[in-house]
C-alpha cells in the first residue's frame, strides 16, 4: 500500500528553502532585467511565461517524488492539488479554486498573498506587465507534464489594484500518454 498523501504543511516543510526575500528580490531584479534587454513589455510577458513553463515542467517531478499523490482522475482534482500541495510546497502559501465552467474544464486559481510580490510597486511605464506571469508558466509546465494541455491567463492582479490574484486555467486537451515500448 502506497504512503498516504502528505499535507501541504508537511510538504512545506520537507523543501529545502531560500530565504524569502532573497527569493524575491532576486525574482524582481530578473524581471527589471528582462524590461531592460527587451524594452517591449509584452515581450517580457512571455519571457515570464516561458521561463516559467521551463520550471513547471522540472517541478512536476519533485512535486510528485515528495507528495506522495496518486495520479489525479481528472482536472478538478488536478487543480485543487495544484492550489492546495503545489502552492503550499513551493511557495507557502495556498490557493482557492473557484468559478468552474459547467464542464469542469475552466477555473480560477486565486490567491490571496503572493510572495513573488513583496516590495514591488510597478511604475505607470509597465502597466502592461504581467509580473507575476511566470507563475502561470509554471502551471502550465507542470500541467502538460501530467499529460494535460492548458492556458494560463492572469484575471486579477494586485499590483493594479485588484483584491486578489486570480489566474484562470483552461484545460485545452487531455493528452493521451505515450509509451516508448510496446507490450509483447
Amino acid at each position: 500500500m502506497p504512503p498516504a498523501p502528505k499535507s501541504g504543511d508537511a510538504l512545506f516543510a520537507s523543501v529545502d528553502r531560500v530565504n524569502a526575500e532573497l527569493f524575491t528580490l532576486t525574482y524582481g531584479a530578473i524581471v527589471r532585467q528582462l524590461l531592460t534587454d527587451l524594452e517591449e513589455v509584452e515581450e517580457v510577458n512571455k519571457q515570464l511565461d516561458q521561463m516559467g513553463y521551463n520550471i513547471g515542467t522540472r517541478l512536476v517531478d519533485e512535486f510528485l517524488a515528495k507528495s506522495n499523490v496518486s495520479r489525479c482522475v481528472d482536472f478538478k482534482e488536478t487543480a485543487d492539488v495544484i492550489a492546495k500541495l503545489g502552492f503550499k510546497m513551493f511557495l507557502g502559501v495556498t490557493a482557492t479554486v473557484t468559478n468552474w465552467d459547467a464542464e469542469g474544464t475552466s477555473c480560477s486559481l486565486v490567491l490571496e498573498d503572493n510572495p513573488l510580490v513583496d516590495f514591488v510597486e510597478l511604475p505607470d511605464t509597465c502597466q502592461g506587465l504581467q509580473y507575476c506571469n511566470l507563475l502561470s508558466g509554471v502551471i502550465r509546465g507542470a500541467l502538460e507534464m501530467v499529460s494535460m494541455k492548458a492556458e494560463v491567463t492572469w484575471v486579477r492582479d494586485m499590483l493594479r489594484g485588484d483584491d486578489a490574484y486570480e489566474m484562470r486555467v483552461k484545460l485545452i486537451k487531455q493528452v493521451p500518454e505515450e509509451y516508448p515500448y510496446k507490450d509483447d
